[in-house]
C-alpha cells in the first residue's frame, strides 16, 4: 500500500490507487479506505467532482421501417399493410411479449376475431406483467410489434377492426 523510503518520503502502490478508484466508479461510492496493519490508504472523490444523478426522459424510438413489419405481417397470413388508425397503442414503457410464456402459443394471430376485453399481448413494465386488452370486438388485422421488442408510450401494437 505505501511505505516509507530511506530519506521519509511516502511511496505510494499506484496500482492499488488506481483499483480503488476503479472500484469507487464501479460502485458509485464517494470514498474508500483500506488499512494493512499500520499502513492506511484512503481514496475519496470530491463532492464537487460527483455528478448528481440526474434524469433524462427516454427518447422515442424510431419506429421500424415498414419493410421490417411487412415480414411479421406476411407471416402471419396478412396481405395489405392496415391502417394503424384502429391500432391499440401502448400505454406505457416497456417490453412486448405475444405470449404468457416463452414457446407459448400466442394471445393472438392476424385474421383472429376477439371480443372486447381479451388480451393481445402483454407489456413488461418494471417487472410487472400488463395485459394490454382489445377494446372492442373486431379481427385482428396487423400486429405491429415482434416479440420481445422494448415499445414506447403511444407506440401502435396492434390493429383491431
Amino acid at each position: 500500500m505505501t511505505e516509507q523510503t530511506s530519506s521519509g518520503a511516502m511511496q505510494v502502490d499506484v496500482n492499488l490507487v488506481r483499483q480503488l478508484a476503479e472500484l469507487l466508479d464501479a460502485t458509485h461510492l464517494t470514498e474508500i479506505e483500506v488499512e494493512e496493519g499500520d499502513r492506511k490508504i484512503r481514496v475519496a472523490r470530491k463532492a464537487a467532482q460527483a455528478a448528481p444523478v440526474q434524469y433524462a426522459p427516454p427518447q422515442p424510438m424510431a419506429m421500424p421501417p415498414v419493410a421490417a413489419v411487412a415480414p411479421v405481417a406476411a407471416e402471419a397470413g396478412a396481405m395489405a399493410p392496415a391502417s394503424t388508425a384502429n391500432a391499440v397503442k401502448s400505454p406505457m414503457v416497456g417490453t412486448c411479449y405475444l405470449s404468457a410464456e416463452p414457446g407459448a402459443k400466442p394471445f393472438v394471430a392476424v385474421g383472429q376475431t376477439v371480443a372486447a376485453g381479451d388480451t393481445l399481448l402483454i407489456v413488461e413494465a418494471m417487472k410487472v406483467m400488463n395485459p394490454i386488452t382489445a377494446p372492442s370486438a373486431g379481427v385482428v388485422r396487423q400486429i405491429l410489434i415482434e416479440n420481445g421488442q422494448p415499445v414506447e408510450f403511444d407506440q401502435p401494437l396492434v390493429v383491431v377492426e
